[in-house]
């Protein structure tokens, strides 16, 4: 029963070998490091977004006035 276990330990990220074959541990778990940094990454623009609202509304209005205004005159 051990046996099953060391193996399953060893195996894990915890224990790595470098180049000559000796154990070294990683002090840190990596496991939810993807999923924080996208929750850092979606909180970031949120913010930016809530920062810069009136200019992000002004400048999606002046693109469409003038996509308007470009197919009237195309389909006139």
């Amino acid at each position: 029963m051990t046996e099953v276990n060391e193996k399953k330990v060893s195996g894990s990220s915890f224990d790595k070998k470098d180049r000559r074959g000796n154990k070294r541990r990683n002090s840190i778990n990596n496991r939810g490091m993807g999923t924080v940094e996208m929750i850092l990454i979606i909180v970031v623009l949120i913010g930016l977004v809530l920062i810069f609202k009136t200019q992000i509304m002004e400048l999606t209005e002046s693109i469409f006035q003038k996509i308007a205004a470009d197919s009237s005159a195309i389909l006139a």
